[in-house]
């Protein structure tokens, strides 16, 4: 029976981390700062923008909500997005998504500052994520590489099966286990022999969106399970991409849905925040010290 890897454990205990340096960095004159922009009246995103907010909350960053109608021109929030990237006390812009059909998600993306891109999606990040440079890392794919440290999983010389190839976690996930020397393989709805390729995985990454689309019988005996599914069915009940019951009884480590990579996701958007903050701090102190 498979290990289960407890995102929900790490991710409180990386909190409890990073409070300590944020109270660190507040008594040296500096508070993290993030905006969160909510356009329109999604009920999932309104529900990830209250658990961002009571998030930040809880390790003393400061939090700036900005709730736009779903009206709103995009002209209108480009305009806040430059705003926001002129505030001093905005050291992270996170642009809820989805945004409504009329406004052009990519260009918003991309009128994000990069020094405040703490989610990682800015174009100039994700180049620099693809070259392997220190930059923000997606939250989700930042999440899935701590908890493998954590558990000590290493990478190196590994056959990494990645399905799903969104921007958001296949992709950038992707690199980072390539940045571990792992050999990887990504996979999606048009890969052939699917269970063939999947059988292969010593680590396999599932990020399809499909409930329990991956039987357990597919995974390879001591492969590590890392599920980033999240799907409702029946009765509300919450399931991952895989079949969860029988992948354990194969499975040398998995995580669970809910529990697993779900609660990193905020925490480490916490955590590119504070690294935001740390460098503009820096940055304030060498021009103070700077001679005139």
């Amino acid at each position: 029976m498979a290990i289960t890897i407890d995102g929900k454990a790490t991710a409180h205990k990386l909190r409890a981390e990073i409070n300590t340096e944020v109270q660190k960095l507040v008594s040296e004159g500096t508070r993290p700062g993030l905006a969160v922009v909510l356009v329109g009246d999604n009920p999932a995103s309104r529900v990830y923008v209250h658990m961002k907010e009571k998030a930040c909350c809880d390790v003393g960053i400061f939090s700036d909500e900005h709730k736009l109608p779903a009206e709103t021109g995009e002209k209108e929030l480009l305009s806040l997005i430059e705003s926001l990237n002129h505030d001093t006390r905005i050291h992270g812009i996170l642009v809820q998504l989805p945004l409504p059909k009329h406004i052009n998600e990519a260009r918003v993306l991309e009128a994000i500052s990069p020094e405040k891109d703490v989610d990682g999606f800015h174009p100039y990040n994700v180049g620099r994520l693809v070259l392997g440079k220190p930059t923000f890392q997606p939250c989700t794919p930042y999440g899935i590489m701590v908890l493998l440290k954590e558990y000590g999983i290493d990478l190196t010389g590994k056959e990494v099966v990645v399905v799903g190839r969104s921007n958001i976690v296949g992709k950038p996930v992707a690199f980072m286990c390539l940045q571990q020397h792992a050999t990887v393989t990504i996979c999606h709805t048009r890969t052939v022999d699917l269970p063939d390729k999947i059988a292969r995985a010593d680590v396999l990454i599932a990020a399809i969106g499909r409930p329990e689309a991956i039987p357990g019988a597919w995974i390879k005996k001591g492969a590590v399970v890392i599920d980033v599914g999240v799907n409702r069915i029946a009765e509300k009940k919450l399931v991952g991409d895989v079949e969860f019951e029988a992948a354990a009884e194969r499975a040398s480590y998995i995580t669970p849905v809910p529990g697993g990579v779900g609660p990193m996701t905020i925490t480490m958007l916490l955590q590119n925040t504070l690294l935001s903050a740390k460098i503009s701090h820096a940055a304030k102190q060498n021009s103070q010290e700077e001679p005139s």
